[in-house]
């Protein structure tokens, strides 16, 4: 076995030492050139940033129209159902009931209401009658005169007053009158045969001679048929 001095043994160790620390340097080198990149963060959304998107923009609702109220039709009494059924029957020229009343060739309005006035539970007097002998022409002026009927009811006090601007009023069975000229008298005179209410409008319509109708609105009356006429009405009781 070779024996080595001291300084020998001093010099192998220093030269395993340095092998030793150049060995090291290349791994460290070698593991900081190869080593990979590190991770990407992954870049953080703002959760209070909604997400884009192509769909439209909801339209916020609105709110339900208000419904309107419809005032049911009172329950007719008998009186005013027999007026009612007797209108309907006799309105058209095939069906006037001229066998006892007579016509009064194209002014038979009055005569028209008139009967149904008898029906409705008046009564005849001196002043407005008809002998019911098919002649209209032989009743009283009361009977065929729409003026005449008028100052009538307003003497009598069978009847209430109304203007137009107080429909609320008015009910089936009622008398209607117009003044299509505005100058004070009546020109024509009807029945009201049906009043509707639907949230603050009134339309009221009527039955008549002449013009034959059974529902001819009061207001066609007045806007269309006869431009500026003016209603008047008569409450029954």
């Amino acid at each position: 076995m070779v024996q080595l001095t001291r300084w020998q043994r001093l010099g192998l160790t220093t030269a395993v030492g340095a092998v030793l620390a150049v060995g090291a340097t290349a791994i460290v080198v070698q593991a900081l050139e190869g080593s990979p990149e590190p991770a990407k963060t992954a870049q953080a959304t703002d959760a209070a940033t909604p997400a884009a998107t192509d769909d439209p923009a909801r339209v916020t609702p609105t709110e339900p129209a208000a419904a309107v109220e419809v005032e049911a039709a009172p329950v007719l009494s008998a009186p005013v159902a027999a007026q009612l059924d007797y209108l309907l029957a006799h309105w058209q020229l095939e069906n006037y009931n001229s066998a006892e009343w007579g016509v009064l060739g194209e002014n038979d309005c009055v005569n028209f209401a008139s009967q149904a006035m008898i029906v409705r539970g008046w009564t005849m007097d001196s002043v407005w009658s008809s002998p019911k002998n098919g002649n209209a022409y032989d009743a009283s002026a009361a009977w065929r005169s729409s003026t005449a009927f008028m100052k009538y009811i307003a003497s009598t006090g069978k009847a209430t007053a109304l203007t137009d601007q107080q429909r609320d009023q008015v009910k089936v069975g009622d008398i209607v009158q117009f003044d299509w000229d505005n100058t004070g008298d009546r020109d024509h005179t009807g029945i009201v045969t049906r009043v509707e209410k639907v949230g603050e409008t009134i339309t009221i319509s009527f039955a008549g001679h002449t013009l034959d109708s059974d529902y001819r609105s009061v207001d066609t009356a007045i806007t269309v048929d006869h431009p500026g006429g003016t209603a008047y009405y008569w409450s029954v009781p």
